[in-house]
């Protein structure tokens, strides 16, 4: 049926190989940038309902942007179908206040599989995971990433850790294409991170490239990748305890070092510490904190496994004392809605 004359037709759809319209996500990325964890029920299905209000909560609270089924969202147990219903449902509960960034990885075929269903939901970009298993060489990581880019009109960051490991050149080669619009860093080496800052820099596209920190609990690094001009990081912590991911980002950026010495040597070194102590941690541990927010997003899958007891009563009496601290430093607010405001 053709449109009536008052409904203009909808706009194209953006084909790959154009830039996505409206604001870059290069302008748009800043402030705490929060990986929601994927909600599953009882049964082990998706909870879709639960999702939606843990991004909710999360983008109520302050993020500045959401990471949606990465590393922190089990992104490796998810059916296409899931995927696409979760990216889906983050873009909708972000609404437009905050850019939606989707993971996308796996072979080539997978990982444009995953690209386009992200495009598909409204994601506003991509962060590229390494590629399944293979150990591959600098050209081949290069072609793997630019096809990645290829395949659809989304911005990527290129999320460098485990096999996928890049020297200067071939960052500058993935920085020269028009939509590999940042890295981020999950191998933890300043001195390379470095030589990759200052070979971009020379090369002139340093202006709109992006840097992260993707270590995992990214603040125990945090005041070093400053150092390196590295001010964006992912917040796990951000997940379950909001409260204290924000105070002790405005405490680095403030470059009040009082106050990040009391909440890492209080808070975040302890949970470390604890997080190190079983496989997986890094994401079922994650969860565990959520939950004890009071939203149940249920456990991990496997081949993950969720933290025994005793873990999950140490990281309540630790979250309990981060809260503390959290609450007692300038700017500190009272805590956030059941959950956590990124329950």
């Amino acid at each position: 049926m053709p449109s009536s004359p008052s409904s203009p037709p909808p706009p194209p759809s953006p084909t790959p190989g154009t830039p996505a319209p409206g604001p870059a996500l290069a302008e748009r990325l800043d402030g705490l940038l929060f990986f929601p964890v994927t909600a599953f029920a009882p049964d082990g299905s998706l909870d879709l309902d639960v999702f939606r209000a843990h991004v909710r909560r999360g983008v109520a609270a302050g993020a500045g942007a959401v990471f949606v089924c990465c590393g922190t969202g089990e992104f490796h147990a998810l059916a296409p179908e899931e995927f696409s219903a979760c990216v889906t449902a983050a873009v909708a509960e972000a609404d437009g206040r905050v850019p939606v960034v989707a993971g996308a990885g796996y072979g080539p075929a997978l990982a444009r599989e995953f690209a386009r269903r992200a495009e598909a939901a409204g994601a506003d970009g991509l962060l590229a995971m390494p590629p399944y298993l293979v150990v591959a060489d600098q050209d081949g990581l290069v072609r793997h990433y630019t096809e990645l880019a290829d395949a659809t009109a989304l911005p990527t960051v290129v999320y460098q850790r485990d096999n996928a490991l890049f020297t200067p050149d071939a960052v500058v080669r993935l920085a020269r294409h028009p939509r590999i619009i940042g890295f981020k860093d999950g191998l933890g080496d300043p001195d390379v991170l470095q030589r990759i800052i200052t070979a971009v820099r020379g090369a002139g596209l340093d202006e709109d490239f992006r840097y992260f920190n993707g270590l995992p609990t990214a603040e125990l690094t945090g005041l070093a990748y400053r150092g390196l001009g590295v001010a964006l990081y992912s917040s796990a912590v951000f997940c379950f305890a909001p409260e204290i991911a924000l105070a002790f980002h405005r405490a680095l950026a403030a470059e009040d070092e009082a106050a990040v010495r009391t909440l890492l040597d209080g808070f975040y070194v302890p949970f470390v510490e604890l997080r190190n102590q079983g496989r997986g941690y890094a994401v079922s541990l994650v969860k565990a904190g959520v939950r004890l927010r009071g939203l149940d997003v249920g456990g991990v899958r496997p081949p993950l496994s969720d933290p025994p007891p005793a873990h999950v009563k140490e990281l309540g009496a630790l979250l309990e004392r981060g809260l503390e601290l959290a609450g007692s430093m300038p700017g500190g607010t009272a805590r956030t809605q059941s959950g956590g405001g990124a329950g």
